[in-house]
């Protein structure tokens, strides 16, 4: 029968509001868990309620109340941003598993768009209204303390310590440029970039920023150094000591600091928000992709076996011989791998299904390898590993963590030379033992710059052939186990991977 989501969700309503207030005892922060259970068992409820009423009637007077109330109750708390999105991602993240069950692809994808369209408006207003609170706030403490300057000129130093001090409650980095070079910055600007204070101080502010946004940041720079009345936000990716570099939003405003010119900015990391929106992306695309593969898969699949079934009828003919029966030969080949093509891609566009039982790491890794011991053999290739004997059992899918290390091993493979390498370690991913690290290293030819950020998304490839699927299928395997990945270039050369899966309690 057709999927009814009023009666959906008026049915679902105790069991998502449980578990969401569950994941953010959880899943967020110490903020959050430490909340008491009857404040977030009120404050998921009002959400849930204004969130539902978005979605089936497209009335905005709930949420956009609740907005206003919760972004003041988390301003005051001191809650982080990204911690209070990701508070509100968790209405979709378990609708979502719970509608999965219960409606086709279609109606799927129908409330996957309404619900990322509430989800859109819910989360933009909400960091909006907290954003515009939150640079209210800086800018009466500037204004606050450029007064105190200006009438307690004999108490200067006395004034600048105080400031200094309420600026290092901040969350968020501070800091102060005077002709680009920084003449301040709190602990969270210098933790930001993994630098000590007097690493950073009176060093150039272009020295903290990815060189591929460094025109762009100095541009911004000069042309509003003769603007003292309106902050500018803009992104950019900042670089930390170790060459690594992050999303980060800046609200920068020229003022006066210590009796001179200068520009205050206010920098937070953004990693979380546009991993969000990356998300919301990607499952919005994934949605279409899954629509068209369908509709086209019946299309594709027949003129595909009415090819084959003749190519093998004609190849039993004692007629053709020679060059025409390699010929036949070479099309059914082909048409064989237009059939794995057209079967990688209908995989690739099912909703993922984990089964998790209490596996091994080692023996996981040691069971992709096995598979591909020819294909290695062919190539050369030597394989060192070193397995950590003590870790202990992870819940997991044995059969689709085998699939996306093979996609990943099959990576490295393909990107080396005939005799290389590949090194493959595992051990805990922390000293707390909250998680399990697998990392892989190649010889190969690494990672160019330009695809440093797009080599996990479907259908990327640089190979002359291939799907461009497998290290997006195996990033998708490895997120729906709670876990992450990330490539990255080796030292020397190759290309160096980690994964991280979590360890839940074996019951």
């Amino acid at each position: 029968m057709p999927f009814d989501p009023e009666a959906f969700f008026h049915a679902k309503r105790d069991v998502i509001i449980q578990r969401w207030v569950e994941l953010l005892k959880t899943e967020v922060g110490q903020q959050y868990s430490a909340r008491p259970r009857s404040e977030l068992m009120g404050t998921v409820t009002k959400a849930y309620d204004a969130e539902v009423d978005v979605v089936l009637n497209n009335d905005y007077e709930k949420i956009n109340a609740f907005i206003h109330e919760i972004t003041k109750m988390r301003l005051e708390a001191g809650f982080l941003l990204s911690d209070v999105q990701k508070a509100f991602e968790f209405f979709r993240r378990l609708a979502f598993d719970l509608m999965v069950e219960e409606t086709e692809l279609e109606e799927f994808y129908d409330a996957v768009v309404r619900m990322n369209d509430c989800l859109n408006y819910t989360i933009h207003c909400f960091s909006d209204y907290f954003q515009a609170m939150h640079q209210k706030k800086i800018i009466e403490h500037n204004r606050m303390l450029e007064k105190k300057i200006q009438e307690r000129t004999a108490e200067l130093r006395e004034s600048e310590l105080n400031y200094k001090t309420l600026v290092e409650d901040i969350n968020d980095g501070y800091f102060v440029l005077r002709d680009r070079e920084i003449v301040f910055a709190n602990q969270a600007f210098c933790s930001m970039h993994g630098f000590d204070l007097k690493e950073v101080i009176d060093r150039n502010f272009s020295d903290f920023v990815d060189p591929d946004d460094r025109e762009k940041v100095v541009g911004i720079y000069k042309k509003g150094i003769g603007e003292q009345t309106h902050p500018r936000t803009f992104e950019y990716r900042r670089l930390t000591k170790d060459s690594r570099t992050y999303p980060t939003e800046i609200q920068s405003k020229v003022t006066r600091y210590d009796k001179q010119i200068a520009r205050i900015g206010i920098c937070r990391d953004i990693t979380n928000r546009v991993r969000m929106e990356e998300k919301v992306r990607e499952n919005e695309r994934m949605a279409y992709i899954g629509q068209i593969t369908t509709s086209l898969s019946h299309e594709i699949r027949n003129p595909l076996s009415a090819v084959k079934l003749n190519l093998q009828i004609l190849k039993k003919n004692p007629k053709i011989k020679g060059n025409d029966q390699r010929r036949i030969d070479i099309s059914v080949k082909e048409v064989n791998r237009l059939e794995r093509i057209l079967e990688e891609v209908l995989d690739f566009a099912k909703p993922l299904q984990i089964k998790c039982l209490p596996v091994s790491i080692n023996a996981i890794i040691s069971a992709a390898m096995e598979l591909l011991d020819m294909k290695f053999a062919e190539a050369g290739m030597e394989i060192f590993t070193h397995f950590d004997p003590n870790l202990c059992e992870i819940k997991a899918d044995q059969e689709k963590l085998v699939q996306a290390l093979i996609n990943i091993f099959l990576n490295a493979l393909e990107a080396s030379s005939y005799g290389a390498r590949i090194r493959i370690d595992t051990a805990f991913a922390s000293p707390q033992k909250s998680g399990i690290s697998v990392t892989i290293a190649d010889e190969g030819c690494g990672i160019a710059r330009e695809h440093a950020t797009e080599i996990f998304k479907p259908f990327f490839t640089s190979k002359s052939c291939g799907t461009g699927l497998g290290l997006s299928n195996a990033r998708r395997i490895i997120e729906a186990h709670g876990g992450h990945i990330d490539v990255e270039n080796g030292e020397a050369c190759g290309a160096f991977v980690k994964i991280v899966l979590p360890i839940e309690p074996i019951r």
